[in-house]
């Protein structure tokens, strides 16, 4: 069930889920420095060396290993390791953004990361040729997953198996910004 109510104490376990491009590591880190808890990045345990993709069940192995500990913060829209990780979480964040303003953050991430030449995991980077004149670009998957995550996080969360969940469906950075300022007091 999406929560309305006043935002409860936070839980141990926080999945941050949303397009690609909306600040899903970003609220991860943050989340995890205020509540001094482990940040886990699904695209590090799923990207190989040169973008290359691991068998499932060597993914579905490392995201378990990965949530062994008690308490973590994790962020990632993976469906090949999502019941492992909703059914062990106790709070879900969906940053269900705007697609204009998503894309204006991917924009400017795409162009910091192939200007500076960023190393992303197993020593990949992004190149021009990749984000812009690709079927594989991020710009592409932000449009099509957007729209599949709305029609298919409503009926997930209504599961019995995710009932325990708390979900905060962000609609908004400040909607976002206001319930981050409630766990600083934590």
């Amino acid at each position: 069930m999406i929560t309305s109510q006043p935002y409860p104490p936070p839980g141990q376990r926080f999945v941050i889920v949303g397009t690609t491009g909306s600040g899903k590591t970003t609220l991860a880190d943050q989340i995890a420095q205020t509540l001094n808890l482990p940040h886990i990045e699904l695209d590090a345990l799923f990207w190989g060396p040169n973008w290359t993709k691991p068998p499932r069940e060597d993914f579905r192995q490392r995201v378990s290993a990965a949530l062994s500990g008690p308490r973590w913060v994790l962020d990632g829209n993976y469906s090949l390791a999502r019941d492992i990780i909703w059914s062990q979480a106790d709070v879900l964040v969906w940053l269900d953004y705007s697609l204009p303003l998503v894309w204006g953050r991917l924009f400017r991430r795409a162009l910091r990361r192939i200007g500076r030449q960023e190393v992303l995991w197993n020593g990949n980077r992004e190149t021009w040729r990749g984000q812009f004149f690709s079927r594989d670009s991020l710009f592409l998957y932000a449009l099509t997953s957007r729209k599949k995550h709305h029609q298919t996080y409503p009926a997930l969360l209504a599961q019995a198996e995710y009932a325990h969940l708390q979900v905060y469906r962000q609609r908004s950075p400040r909607d976002t910004d206001r319930w981050l300022q409630t766990l600083q007091g934590v």
